[in-house]
């Protein structure tokens, strides 16, 4: 798709048609992009649910959603300030497989889909889906690293776990996200630009990331949000058993008091909508030694 067709919005050049979801044709979506674009707030927030429903049908991405990507992107890079987050959450969505419920060390960062799974409507792997929107967002980062920035919280943390699903060389989102990391002081946003830089490096099979994980939250001297999502990171890193220091730091009882704080963190979120997704993934990751299919693989099994 070329930039000018993106940026000027002109729909009527892609095979909508071509690419069904659940409840209807893939051509009424140019229609709700462009509602989603409106001056009036309603009609927008209305098409953005719209957008939700046939897009991400129970936690999983259809595939007319790939071709929608670079769209959203803009809107949410110009439209109602308030639609932003969940509009960039939309987009990382679209962009991942399905993990509702996973607070596991393999799923928590996992972001490929298996390739055999096919999405109903269209017959169409799953994974081909996932892999498109992927590249639609790495071509776009220009329209997202600036929100790393942006005044809301809320758009800062949504844009790390958009950031989370680039592709090819990252290195320059990672220094961003790291940018930022140094320079936040919200314990949402802290803990998804963490999560969002160990995504990027078990993307990238980076042997340095575990290291850089273990020294954060090891560090006594940092915000305890940090150490949580340092640690939460470093058991996704790795399939080594939680050192006795990491698992006493979890389970104390002055943690409990960060389960609801850090609900909002998205790859929390997801994992169990009752303001227990912190309190799930530390019972999971915790009660195991050795998580994962294969004790030898770090990486979790699945290609990335």
């Amino acid at each position: 798709m070329s930039r000018e067709v993106k940026d000027g919005f002109r729909y009527e050049e892609l095979p909508w048609q071509r690419f069904p979801h659940f409840y209807g044709p893939g051509e009424e979506i140019p229609g709700l992009l462009a509602a989603l674009g409106s001056a009036d707030a309603e009609a927008a927030d209305q098409a953005l649910e719209r957008l939700w429903t046939s897009l991400h049908h129970q936690g999983g991405t259809t595939a007319v959603g790939a071709l929608a990507v670079p769209f959203l992107l803009r809107r949410a890079a110009g439209g109602h300030p308030g639609l932003r987050a969940p509009t960039l959450r939309l987009v990382a969505e679209i962009g991942r497989c399905q993990h509702m419920g996973d607070g596991s060390r393999e799923g928590l960062l996992q972001v490929a889909e298996e390739p055999m799974t096919v999405e109903g409507s269209t017959m169409c792997p799953v994974d081909w889906t996932i892999q498109a929107a992927r590249r639609a967002v790495t071509e776009d980062l220009h329209l997202l690293l600036p929100l790393l920035a942006d005044p809301d919280p809320a758009v800062r943390a949504t844009t790390a776990y958009v950031l989370a699903v680039a592709v090819g060389d990252t290195s320059h989102v990672s220094s961003a996200l790291r940018a930022g990391l140094a320079a936040e002081d919200d314990a949402v946003v802290r803990v998804s630009l963490v999560l969002a830089i160990a995504q990027l490096a078990r993307e990238q099979r980076d042997e340095r990331a575990p290291g850089w994980a273990r020294e954060l939250w090891s560090d006594r001297g940092r915000p305890p949000e940090i150490r949580i999502g340092a640690g939460l990171a470093w058991l996704c890193l790795v399939t080594d058993p939680a050192p006795d220091e990491l698992r006493a730091f979890l389970t104390d009882p002055g943690i409990r008091a960060y389960h609801t704080l850090l609900q909002p963190v998205p790859w929390l979120a997801w994992v169990d909508f009752r303001n227990a997704g912190l309190r799930r993934c530390l019972d999971t990751m915790l009660l195991l030694d050795a998580p994962g299919p294969a004790a030898d693989d770090p990486w979790g099994g699945r290609s990335a």
